[in-house]
């Protein structure tokens, strides 16, 4: 951040220019704190993660973060794309999620039969393509069979009014201290946008160095 333009032009295009910045600004509001900007890297003979949600479903309470995750290629199926499994952000497949344990010898547990009856979307991204959800649905990434590395740009969106979201950030700890909220950035970007500079994202960028 604040050395190479190529960050900045990117969050521009995907919170000011895209429905995303917006999208994120509905659910949580401006205050929404930037919680974690990084890059996920697959790389060849990766193997398949475990299937997890980033962060726990706690009774009485709603998301706690949104997760973007961007494609730096095209993702083919080969390449070990993303897996979610949609509408497990809830209390009843978070439940069934952490019963491991069948209730008669034979049968599946709780857990497996969620995994193995619940459609699984993959995350065949094109170039460029955005995929967002709520950090509570279950996802994994699956096994990079293929020559070519699978790079996504990621970086999520925290609730203002939550504390420790119940999973670390993926964040240089300069930057998740200066608790960057997305109004503020997004007025950044678009004076970015107009020539006028960065200011906030530069005073970012000299804190990591």
């Amino acid at each position: 951040l604040g050395q190479d333009e190529i960050i900045t032009k990117a969050l521009e295009e995907v919170l000011v220019k895209s429905p995303l910045g917006a999208t994120i600004s509905s659910i949580f509001g401006d205050g929404a704190i930037l919680h974690e900007f990084s890059c996920l890297m697959s790389d060849p003979s990766s193997q398949r993660q475990v299937i997890h949600p980033d962060t726990p479903y706690v009774h009485g309470k709603g998301p706690v973060l949104y997760t973007c995750f961007i494609a730096l290629q095209d993702v083919t199926l080969d390449m070990g794309p993303t897996v979610w499994l949609p509408r497990t952000h809830t209390k009843e497949s978070h439940e069934a999620f952490k019963d491991a344990n069948p209730s008669t010898a034979g049968e599946d547990s709780p857990k497996d039969r969620l995994i193995k009856t619940q459609p699984a979307v993959l995350g065949l991204l094109s170039k460029g393509d955005c995929g967002i959800f709520d950090s509570r649905t279950l996802h994994c990434g699956s096994a990079n069979g293929s020559d070519v590395s699978r790079a996504l740009f990621y970086f999520s969106f925290k609730d203002p009014e939550v504390g420790y979201t119940g999973n670390p950030a993926s964040i240089r700890q300069e930057l998740g201290g200066a608790n960057v909220g997305l109004g503020d950035l997004v007025k950044d970007l678009t004076l970015f946008g107009k020539g006028k500079g960065s200011p906030l994202i530069d005073q970012l960028g000299s804190l990591m160095r």
